[in-house]
Protein backbone atom coordinates (compact mmCIF):
# COMPACT_ATOMS: atom_id res chain seq x y z
CA UNK A 1 0.00 0.00 0.00
CA UNK A 2 3.17 2.22 -0.09
CA UNK A 3 2.83 5.15 -2.76
CA UNK A 4 4.06 4.30 -5.65
CA UNK A 5 4.53 7.80 -7.53
CA UNK A 6 7.45 10.15 -7.24
CA UNK A 7 4.48 12.86 -6.07
CA UNK A 8 1.71 11.27 -4.64
CA UNK A 9 -0.15 13.69 -3.15
CA UNK A 10 0.41 16.42 -5.42
CA UNK A 11 -3.21 18.65 -5.98
CA UNK A 12 -4.62 17.61 -2.77
CA UNK A 13 -4.78 18.29 0.60
CA UNK A 14 -2.63 15.06 2.61
CA UNK A 15 -5.61 13.27 5.15
CA UNK A 16 -4.70 13.03 8.59
CA UNK A 17 -5.51 11.33 11.50
CA UNK A 18 -4.63 11.67 15.03
CA UNK A 19 -4.11 8.60 17.52
CA UNK A 20 -4.85 9.44 21.17
CA UNK A 21 -6.68 12.60 22.43
CA UNK A 22 -5.21 13.78 24.98
CA UNK A 23 -3.43 16.61 26.41
CA UNK A 24 -0.96 16.68 23.78
CA UNK A 25 -2.73 16.41 20.32
CA UNK A 26 -4.07 19.78 21.06
CA UNK A 27 -0.97 20.96 20.18
CA UNK A 28 -0.91 18.28 17.22
CA UNK A 29 -4.13 19.95 16.50
CA UNK A 30 -3.64 23.79 16.05
CA UNK A 31 -1.02 22.52 13.84
CA UNK A 32 -2.91 21.09 11.65
CA UNK A 33 -5.75 23.44 11.67
CA UNK A 34 -2.83 26.14 10.49
CA UNK A 35 -2.23 23.68 7.80
CA UNK A 36 -6.00 22.67 6.64
CA UNK A 37 -5.88 26.89 6.44
CA UNK A 38 -3.94 26.56 3.44
CA UNK A 39 -5.76 23.32 1.94
CA UNK A 40 -2.03 21.61 2.97
CA UNK A 41 -3.67 19.04 5.28
CA UNK A 42 -7.31 17.59 6.22
CA UNK A 43 -8.00 16.00 9.50
CA UNK A 44 -10.05 13.08 8.48
CA UNK A 45 -10.52 11.25 11.88
CA UNK A 46 -9.31 10.31 15.44
CA UNK A 47 -8.64 7.46 17.73
CA UNK A 48 -9.20 6.87 20.99
CA UNK A 49 -10.03 4.01 23.10
CA UNK A 50 -11.89 6.45 25.47
CA UNK A 51 -15.22 6.97 23.32
CA UNK A 52 -16.42 9.95 24.99
CA UNK A 53 -12.67 11.77 24.66
CA UNK A 54 -12.24 11.22 21.50
CA UNK A 55 -15.77 12.81 20.20
CA UNK A 56 -14.93 15.71 21.98
CA UNK A 57 -11.69 16.21 20.80
CA UNK A 58 -13.55 15.49 16.83
CA UNK A 59 -16.03 18.09 18.03
CA UNK A 60 -13.10 20.46 19.30
CA UNK A 61 -11.35 20.13 15.76
CA UNK A 62 -14.99 21.01 13.80
CA UNK A 63 -15.29 24.67 16.17
CA UNK A 64 -11.73 25.20 15.14
CA UNK A 65 -11.89 24.24 11.63
CA UNK A 66 -14.94 26.44 11.04
CA UNK A 67 -12.93 28.99 8.25
CA UNK A 68 -11.82 25.42 6.39
CA UNK A 69 -14.59 23.62 3.91
CA UNK A 70 -13.27 20.13 5.09
CA UNK A 71 -15.64 18.19 6.46
CA UNK A 72 -15.42 16.87 10.38
CA UNK A 73 -13.49 14.29 11.55
CA UNK A 74 -14.68 10.62 12.04
CA UNK A 75 -13.98 9.55 16.02
CA UNK A 76 -12.74 6.09 16.19
CA UNK A 77 -12.09 3.46 19.18
CA UNK A 78 -9.97 1.25 16.66
CA UNK A 79 -6.96 1.95 15.43
CA UNK A 80 -6.98 -0.96 12.38
CA UNK A 81 -10.64 0.22 11.25
CA UNK A 82 -10.00 3.51 11.00
CA UNK A 83 -6.57 2.60 8.75
CA UNK A 84 -8.82 0.11 6.68
CA UNK A 85 -11.62 2.66 6.29
CA UNK A 86 -9.80 6.35 6.09
CA UNK A 87 -6.77 5.22 4.60
CA UNK A 88 -4.89 8.50 6.16
CA UNK A 89 -1.74 9.63 4.50
CA UNK A 90 -0.16 11.11 7.97
CA UNK A 91 -0.91 9.32 11.24
CA UNK A 92 0.31 11.82 14.24
CA UNK A 93 0.89 9.63 17.14
CA UNK A 94 0.02 10.99 20.39
CA UNK A 95 -0.48 8.58 23.05
CA UNK A 96 2.13 6.54 25.97
CA UNK A 97 5.67 5.72 24.93
CA UNK A 98 4.96 2.00 25.21
CA UNK A 99 2.69 2.00 22.52
CA UNK A 100 4.44 4.26 19.82
CA UNK A 101 6.11 1.30 18.66
CA UNK A 102 3.05 -1.24 17.76
CA UNK A 103 1.07 2.31 16.58
CA UNK A 104 3.56 3.72 13.99
CA UNK A 105 4.49 0.11 12.21
CA UNK A 106 0.62 -0.52 11.94
CA UNK A 107 0.06 3.11 10.50
CA UNK A 108 3.60 2.67 8.10
CA UNK A 109 2.30 -0.81 6.79
CA UNK A 110 -1.22 0.90 6.08
CA UNK A 111 0.53 3.22 3.87
CA UNK A 112 0.76 6.37 5.97
CA UNK A 113 3.62 8.26 7.38
CA UNK A 114 3.77 8.30 10.61
CA UNK A 115 4.68 11.87 13.24
CA UNK A 116 5.23 10.49 16.39
CA UNK A 117 5.57 12.70 19.85
CA UNK A 118 8.19 12.29 21.98
CA UNK A 119 10.02 9.88 23.39
CA UNK A 120 9.64 8.52 20.15
CA UNK A 121 10.10 4.55 21.35
CA UNK A 122 10.84 3.26 25.05
CA UNK A 123 13.96 1.21 23.88
CA UNK A 124 16.75 1.40 20.64
CA UNK A 125 15.23 -2.28 19.71
CA UNK A 126 11.80 -0.78 19.20
CA UNK A 127 12.71 2.59 17.24
CA UNK A 128 14.78 0.09 15.44
CA UNK A 129 11.58 -2.24 14.18
CA UNK A 130 9.77 1.35 13.67
CA UNK A 131 12.37 2.11 10.83
CA UNK A 132 12.25 -1.08 9.19
CA UNK A 133 8.75 -0.93 8.51
CA UNK A 134 9.34 2.39 6.27
CA UNK A 135 9.17 2.06 2.91
CA UNK A 136 12.02 1.95 0.87
CA UNK A 137 11.72 5.29 -2.23
CA UNK A 138 9.70 8.12 -1.81
CA UNK A 139 8.41 6.66 2.27
CA UNK A 140 6.45 6.35 4.13
CA UNK A 141 8.80 7.05 6.94
CA UNK A 142 8.26 7.68 10.79
CA UNK A 143 9.66 11.38 11.52
CA UNK A 144 10.02 12.15 15.76
CA UNK A 145 8.14 15.24 17.54
CA UNK A 146 11.34 17.24 17.93
CA UNK A 147 10.14 21.20 17.92
CA UNK A 148 12.22 22.86 18.96
CA UNK A 149 14.86 21.92 15.80
CA UNK A 150 12.73 24.16 14.23
CA UNK A 151 11.49 27.53 13.85
CA UNK A 152 13.75 30.82 12.89
CA UNK A 153 16.37 30.56 15.72
CA UNK A 154 17.16 27.43 15.66
CA UNK A 155 18.00 27.23 12.04
CA UNK A 156 20.13 30.87 12.00
CA UNK A 157 22.35 29.29 14.93
CA UNK A 158 22.29 25.77 13.68
CA UNK A 159 23.89 27.66 10.22
CA UNK A 160 26.34 29.32 12.09
CA UNK A 161 27.86 26.73 13.87
CA UNK A 162 27.75 24.79 10.57
CA UNK A 163 29.85 27.16 8.72
CA UNK A 164 31.66 28.00 10.92
CA UNK A 165 31.00 31.50 11.45
CA UNK A 166 31.70 31.80 15.13
CA UNK A 167 34.50 29.48 14.61
CA UNK A 168 35.24 25.99 16.01
CA UNK A 169 32.77 25.29 19.11
CA UNK A 170 34.02 24.35 22.18
CA UNK A 171 32.30 23.94 25.14
CA UNK A 172 28.45 24.04 25.50
CA UNK A 173 26.13 23.71 28.57
CA UNK A 174 22.26 21.70 28.39
CA UNK A 175 20.19 21.83 30.77
CA UNK A 176 16.72 20.88 31.42
CA UNK A 177 15.87 21.59 35.65
CA UNK A 178 12.08 21.66 36.26
CA UNK A 179 10.19 20.90 39.27
CA UNK A 180 7.86 18.30 39.96
CA UNK A 181 6.64 17.09 43.04
CA UNK A 182 5.35 14.28 45.26
CA UNK A 183 1.76 15.04 43.53
CA UNK A 184 3.07 14.89 40.11
CA UNK A 185 4.34 11.32 41.05
CA UNK A 186 1.08 10.33 42.38
CA UNK A 187 -0.27 9.76 39.07
CA UNK A 188 0.67 5.77 38.86
CA UNK A 189 2.39 5.30 35.95
CA UNK A 190 4.74 8.41 36.38
CA UNK A 191 8.17 7.25 37.43
CA UNK A 192 8.12 3.48 36.12
CA UNK A 193 10.31 2.36 33.41
CA UNK A 194 7.11 0.09 31.90
CA UNK A 195 5.03 2.98 31.44
CA UNK A 196 7.02 6.18 31.36
CA UNK A 197 10.13 4.58 29.85
CA UNK A 198 12.56 6.47 32.03
CA UNK A 199 13.00 9.01 34.52
CA UNK A 200 13.90 13.30 33.17
CA UNK A 201 16.34 12.49 30.71
CA UNK A 202 13.65 10.72 28.56
CA UNK A 203 10.82 12.43 29.27
CA UNK A 204 12.03 15.95 29.97
CA UNK A 205 15.06 16.86 28.79
CA UNK A 206 15.25 14.54 25.73
CA UNK A 207 14.07 18.08 23.59
CA UNK A 208 17.02 19.69 24.86
CA UNK A 209 19.53 17.13 24.27
CA UNK A 210 18.00 16.70 20.80
CA UNK A 211 18.28 20.64 19.91
CA UNK A 212 22.24 20.23 21.24
CA UNK A 213 22.47 17.29 18.72
CA UNK A 214 20.47 19.02 16.17
CA UNK A 215 23.30 22.11 16.45
CA UNK A 216 26.24 20.25 17.07
CA UNK A 217 26.63 16.69 15.17
CA UNK A 218 27.47 13.46 16.63
CA UNK A 219 28.61 12.95 19.76
CA UNK A 220 31.38 10.62 19.97
CA UNK A 221 31.11 9.49 24.31
CA UNK A 222 29.52 10.69 27.49
CA UNK A 223 29.74 9.19 30.98
CA UNK A 224 27.26 9.83 33.74
CA UNK A 225 25.34 9.77 36.72
CA UNK A 226 22.20 9.31 37.97
CA UNK A 227 20.22 9.38 41.34
CA UNK A 228 17.15 9.34 43.33
CA UNK A 229 17.09 12.23 45.49
CA UNK A 230 13.78 12.67 46.47
CA UNK A 231 11.34 11.05 44.66
CA UNK A 232 9.90 7.33 45.23
CA UNK A 233 9.84 6.17 41.95
CA UNK A 234 11.58 3.41 40.06
CA UNK A 235 13.34 5.84 37.73
CA UNK A 236 15.78 8.43 38.33
CA UNK A 237 14.49 11.95 39.28
CA UNK A 238 18.44 13.63 38.28
CA UNK A 239 21.19 13.03 35.93
CA UNK A 240 24.21 14.62 35.15
CA UNK A 241 26.10 13.68 32.36
CA UNK A 242 29.61 14.92 30.35
CA UNK A 243 29.11 14.43 26.40
CA UNK A 244 32.06 14.38 23.78
CA UNK A 245 31.57 15.26 20.38
CA UNK A 246 33.22 14.10 16.55
CA UNK A 247 34.40 17.96 16.56
CA UNK A 248 36.23 17.47 19.50
CA UNK A 249 33.33 19.58 21.64
CA UNK A 250 32.60 18.94 25.08
CA UNK A 251 29.19 19.49 26.60
CA UNK A 252 27.63 19.18 29.99
CA UNK A 253 24.07 17.80 30.40
CA UNK A 254 21.66 17.84 33.57
CA UNK A 255 18.21 16.90 33.30
CA UNK A 256 16.58 17.35 36.93
CA UNK A 257 12.65 17.64 38.20
CA UNK A 258 13.91 18.76 41.38
CA UNK A 259 14.57 22.86 40.29
CA UNK A 260 12.37 25.11 41.92
CA UNK A 261 13.45 27.63 39.17
CA UNK A 262 12.60 25.88 36.08
CA UNK A 263 14.74 26.59 32.70
CA UNK A 264 15.57 25.11 29.88
CA UNK A 265 18.88 26.27 28.80
CA UNK A 266 21.52 25.40 26.12
CA UNK A 267 24.68 27.58 25.74
CA UNK A 268 27.37 26.83 23.23
CA UNK A 269 31.12 28.40 23.36
CA UNK A 270 32.39 28.84 20.36
CA UNK A 271 35.99 30.90 19.33
CA UNK A 272 34.53 34.28 18.31
CA UNK A 273 31.55 33.97 20.39
CA UNK A 274 29.13 32.43 22.99
CA UNK A 275 25.28 31.81 21.70
CA UNK A 276 22.97 30.73 24.57
CA UNK A 277 19.07 30.05 24.07
CA UNK A 278 17.45 30.38 27.29
CA UNK A 279 13.40 29.78 28.04
CA UNK A 280 11.40 27.04 29.64
CA UNK A 281 8.77 25.11 27.02
CA UNK A 282 9.47 26.69 23.64
CA UNK A 283 11.40 29.18 21.99
CA UNK A 284 11.49 32.88 19.95
CA UNK A 285 13.96 34.88 17.62
CA UNK A 286 14.45 36.88 21.64
CA UNK A 287 15.37 33.94 23.35
CA UNK A 288 18.55 33.41 21.62
CA UNK A 289 21.71 35.92 22.60
CA UNK A 290 24.99 36.01 20.88
CA UNK A 291 27.87 37.47 22.84
CA UNK A 292 30.99 37.83 20.84
CA UNK A 293 34.67 37.49 21.66
CA UNK A 294 36.98 41.17 22.14
CA UNK A 295 38.12 41.87 19.13
CA UNK A 296 35.25 40.94 16.71
CA UNK A 297 34.11 43.67 13.98
CA UNK A 298 30.58 45.63 15.14
CA UNK A 299 29.34 44.57 11.81
CA UNK A 300 30.42 41.11 12.22
CA UNK A 301 28.16 40.92 15.49
CA UNK A 302 25.24 42.36 13.85
CA UNK A 303 25.20 40.05 10.99
CA UNK A 304 25.17 37.06 14.06
CA UNK A 305 22.07 38.88 15.60
CA UNK A 306 20.21 39.45 12.40
CA UNK A 307 17.79 36.44 13.25
CA UNK A 308 15.23 37.23 10.19
CA UNK A 309 11.39 37.35 11.02
CA UNK A 310 10.63 35.49 13.73
CA UNK A 311 9.00 32.22 13.65
CA UNK A 312 8.88 30.69 17.10
CA UNK A 313 9.18 26.98 17.22
CA UNK A 314 6.24 25.11 17.64
CA UNK A 315 4.52 21.93 16.38
CA UNK A 316 3.19 23.93 12.97
CA UNK A 317 6.68 25.13 12.11
CA UNK A 318 7.65 21.12 12.02
CA UNK A 319 4.56 19.92 10.51
CA UNK A 320 5.04 22.21 7.51
CA UNK A 321 8.23 21.30 7.11
CA UNK A 322 7.08 17.66 6.94
CA UNK A 323 4.06 18.45 4.46
CA UNK A 324 7.12 19.77 1.96
CA UNK A 325 9.30 16.58 2.76
CA UNK A 326 5.81 13.80 1.88
CA UNK A 327 5.05 16.08 -1.38
CA UNK A 328 8.84 15.61 -2.55
CA UNK A 329 9.09 11.92 -1.47
CA UNK A 330 11.95 12.71 0.55
CA UNK A 331 13.19 11.43 4.09
CA UNK A 332 12.06 14.38 6.26
CA UNK A 333 14.60 15.29 9.29
CA UNK A 334 13.96 14.08 12.93
CA UNK A 335 13.31 10.28 11.14
CA UNK A 336 15.98 7.42 10.59
CA UNK A 337 19.03 8.05 12.41
CA UNK A 338 18.12 11.51 12.84
CA UNK A 339 15.93 10.66 14.51
CA UNK A 340 17.39 8.16 16.08
CA UNK A 341 20.40 10.03 17.69
CA UNK A 342 19.17 11.51 20.82
CA UNK A 343 17.94 7.87 21.82
CA UNK A 344 20.83 6.56 21.34
CA UNK A 345 22.02 9.26 23.26
CA UNK A 346 19.98 8.61 26.30
CA UNK A 347 20.24 5.25 26.32
CA UNK A 348 24.11 5.68 26.12
CA UNK A 349 23.47 7.84 29.44
CA UNK A 350 21.84 5.32 31.61
CA UNK A 351 23.95 2.52 30.69
CA UNK A 352 26.96 4.97 31.78
CA UNK A 353 25.23 5.92 34.80
CA UNK A 354 24.07 2.15 36.17
CA UNK A 355 27.56 0.78 35.05
CA UNK A 356 29.81 3.46 36.04
CA UNK A 357 31.73 3.28 32.98
CA UNK A 358 32.19 5.33 29.41
CA UNK A 359 29.98 4.36 26.71
CA UNK A 360 30.91 5.27 22.97
CA UNK A 361 28.34 5.96 19.88
CA UNK A 362 27.23 2.76 18.43
CA UNK A 363 28.16 0.42 21.24
CA UNK A 364 24.96 -0.61 22.08
CA UNK A 365 23.46 -3.06 19.62
CA UNK A 366 21.33 -6.29 19.87
CA UNK A 367 22.84 -7.98 22.74
CA UNK A 368 22.88 -5.46 24.70
CA UNK A 369 20.81 -5.49 27.55
CA UNK A 370 20.49 -1.36 27.49
CA UNK A 371 19.02 -2.02 23.74
CA UNK A 372 15.97 -3.47 24.81
CA UNK A 373 15.21 -1.44 27.96
CA UNK A 374 16.86 1.51 29.42
CA UNK A 375 17.52 0.52 32.89
CA UNK A 376 19.55 -2.63 31.44
CA UNK A 377 18.56 -5.10 34.56
CA UNK A 378 20.58 -3.31 36.61
CA UNK A 379 20.74 -3.76 40.28
CA UNK A 380 18.96 -0.96 42.41
CA UNK A 381 17.37 0.47 39.00
CA UNK A 382 15.81 -2.54 37.58
CA UNK A 383 12.10 -3.35 38.95
CA UNK A 384 12.32 -6.68 40.75
CA UNK A 385 9.11 -7.38 38.40
CA UNK A 386 10.71 -6.87 35.11
CA UNK A 387 9.93 -8.73 32.79
CA UNK A 388 9.12 -6.61 29.81
CA UNK A 389 10.33 -8.44 26.32
CA UNK A 390 11.42 -6.56 22.96
CA UNK A 391 8.20 -5.79 21.40
CA UNK A 392 5.67 -5.97 23.88
CA UNK A 393 3.72 -2.73 23.36
CA UNK A 394 0.71 -3.56 23.14
CA UNK A 395 -2.47 -4.14 20.81
CA UNK A 396 -2.63 -2.04 17.82
CA UNK A 397 -5.89 -1.03 18.39
CA UNK A 398 -5.86 -0.33 21.72
CA UNK A 399 -4.82 3.61 20.93
CA UNK A 400 -4.86 4.78 24.88
CA UNK A 401 -5.59 8.38 25.94
CA UNK A 402 -2.83 10.91 26.20
CA UNK A 403 -4.41 12.61 29.17
CA UNK A 404 -2.50 11.14 31.71
CA UNK A 405 0.69 11.34 29.54
CA UNK A 406 3.74 13.54 30.40
CA UNK A 407 4.14 14.93 26.86
CA UNK A 408 2.36 18.24 27.65
CA UNK A 409 4.70 19.12 30.43
CA UNK A 410 7.11 20.45 27.65
CA UNK A 411 5.20 21.38 24.77
CA UNK A 412 1.93 23.61 26.00
CA UNK A 413 3.32 27.01 26.09
CA UNK A 414 5.10 26.75 22.27
CA UNK A 415 3.47 29.67 20.87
Amino acid sequence: MFPTSAHPFEGRALRAAVIGTGAISRSHLTALTELAADNEVELVAAVDVDEAAVAAFCAVAVAEAAATTHPAPRPYTDLDLMLAEERPDLVTVCTPPTLHRAQSVAALRAGAWVWCEKPPCPSLADFDAVEAAEGTDGGPFASVVFQHRFGSGTRHVRRLLAERALGRPLVAHCQTTWYRDTAYYAVPWRGRWDTEGGGPAMGHGIHQMDLLLDLLGPWTEVRAMAGRLVHDVQTEDVSTALVRFDSGAMATVVNSVLSPDEVSRIRVDCERATVELTHLYGHRNDDWRVTPAPGVPEAQVAEWRDFGPDVPSSHTAQLRELVASMRAGVRPRSSGADGRTSLELITALYKSAFTGGTVRAGEIGPGDPYYTVLHGGAPGWAPPDSTRKTGDTGKTGDTGNTGGTDNADDTEVAA
